[in-house]
């Protein structure tokens, strides 16, 4: 039974000392510098400064809610706080134990009012408010996955400078210590060849046929759908007709957004700005190609096109028993951020699912012991 009360959120919070003299305008904050800047954007830190003037070190912890965007972040360090659309909250401790108020708000819903702002219908709200015990022990939960996320994130994120660097040495040093000579897309070892994009391209026979129209991509069906868009899948369809199922691997490339994606299995090809890319098998190895394409740098020109830019690129074209040993060295890594990545999401709906079970009650930890 649900003995607990509850708390309008005008009545939750007190008065801090944070000001005006501890803010920010967004064109002086930089990339580095002593202090962090914590503003209502999707990034925890927006960037740095050096004015210790500006410097909240003092109420902490304290929650930051994004006015404009209905971020909600979790300060407990010292910071200066961006100037756009932030309001800072300092928890009553005397009903709130800081962390679990921040999952409380976490787990209101605010509906998005676009860029207006968001701060009166937070306040027309109430959170639940539990016995400090129990409260200590539902933030205690709730943090242990958030920083299994943060963690899992950290690994994403070193992998992905890790294959960075990875791909430079081996697309300009090789895998064989060999001289390098000079070529127009810089360095590479003395065997290898530069090639044209286009001629490294052989003819599919994918065709608008096998192509569909966003609207009638579905959210479950028979067969992925693969378009330009950052996710890999973008939906499915039960359309067998358009399934493309014959010349695997291929390579989707978006006209408009420069993704790349390498498609080793059945798939309907998304109808807007795709381009199908095929490898010509007696000078690349797939999935060689495939990285060597990413690789390349593309100069974004907007929602235009840029598949012309992409034709004018060279890449390196090594022997193809080096190509698979350069290719399987990147996959490699690539393995452990897609691992994360997978790790990540089911985190993530693990916590989703705890916030909503533990801030309604419908499961109780009061009688667990936790050690906070």
């Amino acid at each position: 039974m649900n003995d607990w009360q509850t708390c309008a959120v005008p009545d939750s919070f007190v008065k801090n000392k944070v000001g005006r003299q501890n803010q920010i305008p967004a064109k002086d904050i930089a990339e580095v510098g002593r202090f962090p800047v914590v503003d209502q954007g999707q990034k925890f830190v927006a960037g740095y400064c050096d004015d210790e003037s500006r410097v909240i070190d003092f109420d902490l912890p304290l929650i930051v809610f994004g006015d404009h965007t209905r971020c909600l972040k979790y300060v407990d360090f010292p910071f200066i706080l961006g100037a756009d659309g932030t309001k800072v909250l300092l928890p009553n401790k005397k009903l709130y134990d800081p962390r679990f108020y921040y999952f409380a708000l976490l787990a209101l819903e605010i509906p998005s009012r676009g860029y207006n702002r968001h701060f009166t219908i937070l306040n027309e709200r109430s959170l639940p408010l539990p016995p400090l015990p129990e409260q200590k022990k539902i933030a205690h939960i709730l943090s242990t996955v958030q920083r299994a996320i943060e963690a899992q994130e950290r690994i994403i994120q070193t992998t992905t400078e890790l294959k960075k660097s990875l791909m430079h040495k081996l697309f300009t040093e090789g895998l064989r210590r060999e001289l390098q000579k000079k070529t127009e897309i810089g360095p590479v070892p003395e065997s290898w060849e530069v090639c044209k994009v286009p001629v490294a391209l052989q003819k599919t026979r994918v065709g608008r046929q096998h192509q569909i129209p966003a609207k009638d991509i579905a959210a479950i069906g028979a067969h992925p759908v693969v378009d330009q868009g950052q996710a890999f899948v973008a939906g499915f369809t039960d359309d067998h007709a358009r399934l493309i199922d014959f010349d695997l691997p291929l390579v989707i490339f978006g006209d408009h957004t420069r993704c790349f994606k390498f498609v080793d299995f059945p798939f309907v090809l998304g109808a807007d700005g795709t381009k199908i890319l095929k490898s010509n098998a007696k000078l690349f190895d797939p999935k060689f190609f495939f990285h060597a394409l990413v690789a390349l740098d593309l100069p974004s020109r907007g929602y235009n096109r840029h598949f012309k830019l992409l034709k004018e690129k060279s890449i390196p074209r090594p022997p193809l028993p080096e190509q698979r040993d350069i290719a399987s060295a990147i996959d490699t890594v690539d393995q452990k951020g897609r691992n994360a990545e997978t790790k990540v999401a089911a985190l993530q709906d693990l916590f989703s699912t705890l916030l909503h079970e533990l801030m309604t009650a419908k499961t109780r930890v009061h009688e667990l012991e936790i050690t906070t």
